[in-house]
C-alpha cells in the first residue's frame, strides 16, 4: 500500500483540477474499443490564459483515424480490466487466457507461438500516440477478494505543439483461490511523437516491457473435491503441480513456485519525411498557423523485440510429468524450459497521397528485412527474412466510403512463401442504417515455431512434417450507433490447421474444414432500464480439431440514470453463459492450449454478478459481487480440472486528472 500511496500523491500533486466531464456516445460491446473524437469538457471557472476545453485525441500506428478517451462505465471488462468478457482464463485473474469466440492468428512470417498471456501485455499495435492541449493523467486501482489488486497509471502531455509523450503502467497481482495459482504481471510502456518545425519530418517512438508471471498448478486433482464440505477452503484442494509448496505472497515480488515467466521487450522507431505544400492560415491579427500537406512520403521503421519465454518448476513433486510428458519421476528435480527470441527488422516504405489534403487516401509500397535469433537451453538458431508489402487505402473525406487493399509476401528467408492478402470495403449508408463492411482475408504461413520445436531440461522434440497453414476469412459486419448494435458474420476456411494433439506433441488437420461465426452486440432501452445483450453463435463444419462453444452470451440488465446532474449511475445484474463443449486442455510446460475430445466442460448455471457502476465527473467506481452462482451451484469450469473462482467482491476506482 505504501507504493500505491506514493503514486496517488504524485498524481494529486500534478493535477490542478479534478473537475473533468466527458462526452461519449459509445455503448459497451464485446471486446470493442472506443471510437470517435470525443472532447472532455472542463466545467470549472475559466481563466483568461487557458481554454475551457480539454481536447485529447490519439491514433494508432498506421491508422489515419483519430480516437477519443472513453469515459463509459457500462463495460467493466473492456473499460477497466482491459480483458474482453468473451475471454476465458484458467480460473484466476491474470492466468493463461484465450478467446471463446475463436480468433485464428492471421499474420504471416515468424511467430514464436507463446500467446497464452497476450491479453495482459502491451504491444506496438495497441500503443497510443496522443495529442492534447492539457496534461492528462489517469489512475486505476482495483482491490478484490483473496488480496487481488490491479493498478493502472497513464500520463500524457504535449511539451510543445510539436512533441508529445505518454507513459503507461499496469500491474495485476492475484493470489487466487486455489494453490499455485498466483499471478503477478507488470507492464510498462512509453510512447512519443515529434514533428519538426516545418512539419515535414515526423518521428514516432514506442517502447514496452511486459513481465508476466503466471502460476501453473496443472489443475485440481479431482472435480469431486468441489462438492465436499472438507474443501470449502479451496486452498486445501490438492493440485497437480506445486502441491507441497508454500506460496509467499507479496504485492511487489510474489514468489511463485511453479510458473510461466514471460519477459517481452519491444522498441519501435518510425521516421517519416514528407514532400508537399505548406501554407499559412490567418487566425487573427497576431496569430498565423502554418500548415503542411504531404504529397509524397519516405518512411523508415526500426523494430527490435526481445522475448524470453520460460517455464520453471523447482521441485517436481508429482507424477504429472510422467503421465503427460513421459518424464521419469525424480522427486525434487527442477524442470525448466526456455525459448528466447530476438528480432530486428528494418522497413523502408514509400507513400503517396493521390488526393491533396486527404491523408486517409494513400498508396504504400515497401520492403522489410528481418534478422531473427533463437536461444534455447542447449541450442541456438539464426535466420533472416525478406518481405515485400503494399497497401492502397481510400477513406473519403465525407467519411461515406472506406476501401483498403493490402498484401505482404515473403520472397526470401526462413518464411519464404508466406503471404497475406486483405481487402475491405466499408460504406456509411446514413445515420439510421449505419455502416456496413465486407472484407476478405487469406493468409498462408509457416506454423508458429513452438509447433516445430520445443526444448526443455528433460527432453527435446522436433516435428519436421508440418506444411504451411492456409486460412481464409470472409466477413460481413454492420455497425449502427442509432439503433445501438454491432453485428459480425465470419466464415473461416482452414487448411493444414496446426494444433497440439496432447501435452507435448503437435499435429496438423489432414483435411479442409470451416467455421461459421455470428457475433451480435445490442442495447435495448426503456428508460431508465437497459438490456445489454452480447451473443455469439459458432458452428464447425467438417472433421477439424477445433472445439468451440456453440453458443456464448453475456447479458447485463441495468438501471441507468443521471442523478443530481453529475452522478451517472448504472446498477444491475450480469449473466454470462456458454453451452457445454470439449474445451481445450492446457499444457503448463509448453504454455499451450491442447485439443481434447474426451472431457466435456459443463456450465451448471450462468456466471452471475451484481454490480453498481457510477461516474461523478472525473471519478468512476465499479462495485461488483461476482460468481454469485457458486452459492447454489457447482463451480463452472474453463477447462478440464480448472474451475473458476468462488464468490468474489471487487471494487475498482478510476480517476482523471487534468492539469
Amino acid at each position: 500500500m505504501r507504493h500505491l500511496l506514493i503514486i496517488i500523491a504524485l498524481l494529486l500533486a500534478g493535477g490542478h483540477s479534478l473537475m473533468a466531464q466527458f462526452n461519449t456516445g459509445r455503448f459497451g460491446n464485446m471486446g470493442g474499443g472506443g471510437g470517435g473524437t470525443n472532447k472532455m469538457q472542463r466545467d470549472t471557472s475559466k481563466h483568461d490564459h487557458e481554454p475551457d476545453t480539454l481536447t485529447l485525441t490519439y491514433r494508432y500506428l498506421g491508422e489515419p483515424t483519430d480516437f477519443g478517451i472513453d469515459s463509459s462505465v457500462a463495460d467493466f471488462n473492456t473499460d477497466f480490466l482491459k480483458v474482453p468478457a468473451n475471454y476465458m482464463t484458467l480460473g484466476n485473474s491474470g492466468a493463461a487466457a484465450r478467446n471463446l469466440i475463436f480468433t485464428p492468428l492471421l499474420k504471416p512470417g515468424f511467430d514464436a507461438g507463446f500467446h497464452a498471456y497476450d491479453v495482459y501485455g502491451f504491444t506496438h499495435a495497441n500503443a497510443r500516440f496522443y495529442n492534447t492541449n492539457r496534461p492528462y493523467s489517469e489512475l486505476n486501482y482495483l482491490v478484490g477478494s483473496k488480496q487481488e489488486q490491479v493498478i493502472g497509471v497513464t500520463h500524457t502531455q504535449n511539451r510543445t505543439d510539436r512533441f508529445n509523450f505518454a507513459f503507461d503502467y499496469r500491474k495485476i497481482n492475484s493470489p487466487g483461490y486455489f494453490r499455485t495459482q498466483n499471478t503477478n504481471h507488470d507492464s510498462y510502456r512509453l510512447t512519443a511523437r515529434y514533428q519538426s518545425k516545418n512539419k515535414r519530418a515526423n518521428t514516432y517512438f514506442s517502447f514496452y516491457f511486459n513481465k508476466l508471471n503466471g502460476g501453473e498448478n496443472g489443475g485440481i486433482k479431482n472435480d469431486s473435491f468441489l462438492n465436499s464440505n472438507l474443501y470449502r477452503n479451496r486452498q486445501s484442494i490438492d493440485v497437480n503441480l506445486g502441491n507441497q509448496e508454500v506460496t509467499q505472497y507479496a504485492f511487489f515480488g510474489s514468489k511463485i513456485p511453479v510458473k510461466s515467466q514471460y519477459k517481452e521487450t519491444g522498441i519501435l522507431i518510425q521516421q517519416q519525411y514528407d514532400w508537399g505544400r505548406g501554407d499559412s492560415l490567418h487566425i487573427n491579427d497576431t496569430t498565423d498557423y502554418y500548415r503542411y500537406t504531404p504529397i509524397f512520403r519516405v518512411q523508415y521503421t526500426f523494430n527490435y523485440q526481445n522475448n524470453d519465454y520460460q517455464f520453471i518448476d523447482t521441485n517436481q513433486d508429482t507424477t504429472f510429468y510422467t503421465r503427460h510428458y513421459g518424464f521419469d519421476f525424480i522427486p525434487g528435480d527442477t524442470i525448466t524450459a526456455r525459448h528466447q527470441w530476438k528480432t530486428i527488422s528494418n522497413d523502408l516504405s514509400l507513400v503517396q497521397f493521390p488526393v491533396f489534403g486527404n491523408l486517409g487516401h494513400f498508396i504504400n509500397v515497401g520492403a522489410r528485412f528481418e534478422t531473427i535469433a533463437g536461444v534455447f537451453l542447449d541450442a541456438n538458431i539464426n535466420f533472416t527474412n525478406l518481405a515485400l508489402h503494399g497497401e492502397y487505402r481510400n477513406k473519403t473525406r465525407n467519411k461515406l466510403w472506406d476501401f483498403s487493399a493490402r498484401g505482404e509476401l515473403y520472397v526470401a528467408g526462413q518464411n519464404l512463401g508466406d503471404y497475406s492478402l486483405y481487402g475491405m470495403l466499408r460504406r456509411h449508408i446514413n445515420d439510421l442504417l449505419g455502416d456496413v463492411k465486407l472484407s476478405v482475408t487469406n493468409v498462408n504461413r509457416e506454423p508458429s515455431y513452438v509447433y516445430k520445436f520445443f526444448n526443455s531440461s528433460r527432453n527435446t522434440w522436433y516435428n519436421s512434417t508440418l506444411a504451411k497453414e492456409n486460412t481464409t476469412q470472409l466477413q460481413f459486419a454492420a455497425e449502427n450507433k442509432k439503433l445501438k448494435y454491432n453485428l459480425a458474420v465470419n466464415y473461416f476456411l482452414f487448411t493444414n490447421y496446426t494444433y497440439f494433439s496432447d501435452y507435448f506433441h503437435s499435429a496438423q488437420a489432414p483435411s479442409l474444414f470451416n467455421l461459421l461465426q455470428v457475433v451480435l452486440s445490442k442495447k435495448f432501452t426503456i428508460s431508465p432500464f437497459s438490456w445489454y445483450m452480447d451473443v455469439a453463435f459458432q458452428q464447425r463444419h467438417g472433421d477439424g480439431p477445433l472445439n468451440v462453444p456453440t453458443f456464448w452470451t453475456r447479458n447485463r440488465f441495468a438501471f441507468e440514470k443521471v442523478l443530481y446532474k453529475n452522478l451517472n449511475l448504472m446498477t444491475g445484474l450480469e449473466f454470462r453463459y456458454n453451452t457445454d463443449y470439449y474445451a481445450d486442455d492446457y499444457s503448463p510446460l509448453l504454455g499451450q492450449f491442447v485439443f481434447q475430445n474426451s472431457t466435456k466442460v459443463k456450465y451448471f448455471s450462468p456466471d452471475i454478478s451484481a454490480f453498481a457502476h457510477f461516474r461523478i465527473k472525473s471519478f468512476s467506481a465499479f462495485v461488483r459481487a461476482e460468481n454469485l452462482n457458486t452459492f447454489f451451484a457447482e463451480n463452472n469450469h474453463s477447462a478440464p480440472l480448472y474451475p473458476y473462482n468462488n464468490f468474489a467482491f471487487r471494487v475498482g476506482l478510476r480517476w482523471w486528472f487534468i492539469n
